[in-house]
């Protein structure tokens, strides 16, 4: 019998409420819906945490499932590099890939950066977002947040001008990284770079819809626009660059650490600036992602602040700051 063959895997389906409500260009939502994959083998079990986006056709169920159906692979010995053909990126093969990793750094009594040769991260700024909404309740929350460094503000289309402006007025000191979340159109375009350029905002993601940012590549920009729902893994790099100067690189686009920390180091290769991003989730989600921090020049793993409460052994966040996860949590 291989070591593989005793490996057991369970998964479920986990809601955490919300404090008060998240609203990006989509649509609102009160509660984060996760899915935790856990893999227990010789007294140890791994786990990872990724959150089904509905963008990307994802349900909770349906990762559910797909985790289900991994089992019998599991039991015939699995591992991390037959994972990345096994199962295509998205959010079921990440918790399955972060499950892994920590059963392995369980297994061998190592944090998981030294098994993976990477240096140990230390505390990062993370962003803080601020959801979409009126120019004045955007600009009440920021006034809230305003003491925060570096601020993430969710755009919509139609009036984004004023939210900005309220935003910035409300927020004097704080970087600003907006996030129109696809609602701008290619007519509206330069007009709101140039509003956010004027407003002093470092940074504007996927202003266009994945399918239709063209556009891009036909202007200058005036400050840096980085992709989101237009790049998911290493495959979705190529031709990117004229329309893109960074990428945002999520665990639950690329599928997993694995993918992502080769993500990372082909874009950089590229030149591109790196951002790591998070869904809505717990600390669970947002441990493995703070390998990556260390290549990336926007650090936004602020799930966990954005719920009503967090898993019990959390990740350690004073203010801003967030801390490297202990071993109890993930890794």
């Amino acid at each position: 019998m291989t070591s593989g063959q005793s490996r057991h895997l369970s998964a479920r389906i986990e809601r955490w409420p919300i404090a008060g409500a998240f609203t990006i260009s989509r649509g609102a939502k009160t509660e984060a819906i996760t899915v935790v994959a856990e893999i227990s083998h010789g007294g140890h079990t791994g786990r990872g945490e990724c959150v089904p986006y509905p963008r990307y056709n994802e349900t909770p169920e349906a990762t559910l499932a797909a985790l289900q159906a991994m089992q019998e692979p599991l039991s015939q010995g699995l591992d991390r590099t037959a994972l990345q053909t096994a199962m295509p990126a998205g959010a079921a093969r990440n918790a399955l890939d972060c499950a892994l990793l920590d059963l392995e750094a369980k297994s061998r009594t190592q944090r998981v950066w030294t098994l993976l040769g990477r240096p140990a991260p230390r505390p990062y700024t993370t962003a803080f977002t601020i959801s979409l909404g009126t120019p004045k309740a955007m600009a009440a929350a920021t006034a809230k947040a305003a003491h925060r460094p570096l601020l993430k503000i969710k755009l919509g289309g139609d009036g984004d001008r004023k939210r900005i402006a309220a935003v910035r007025k409300a927020a004097p000191e704080s970087e600003l990284i907006v996030d129109a979340n696809e609602a701008w159109t290619p007519d509206n375009l330069e007009r709101n770079l140039h509003a956010c350029a004027e407003l002093g905002v470092t940074l504007v993601e996927q202003p266009l819809p994945a399918a239709n940012d063209a556009a891009l590549a036909r202007i200058k920009r005036p400050i840096a626009v980085c992709a989101d729902e237009s790049v998911h893994d290493r495959a979705s790099l190529s031709g990117l660059r004229e329309r893109y100067d960074a990428v945002n690189i999520k665990l639950d686009k690329t599928g997993g650490l694995t993918e992502a920390l080769a993500m990372a180091d082909a874009a950089h290769a590229l030149g591109f600036e790196i951002m790591i991003g998070c869904m809505v989730a717990t600390s669970l989600a947002m441990a493995p992602a703070m390998l990556l921090a260390q290549q990336a020049r926007f650090v936004d793993l602020d799930g966990p602040l954005l719920l009503a409460r967090d898993r019990e052994d959390g990740l350690r966040y004073e203010g801003s700051l967030v801390y490297p996860p202990e071993a109890t949590l993930w890794g």
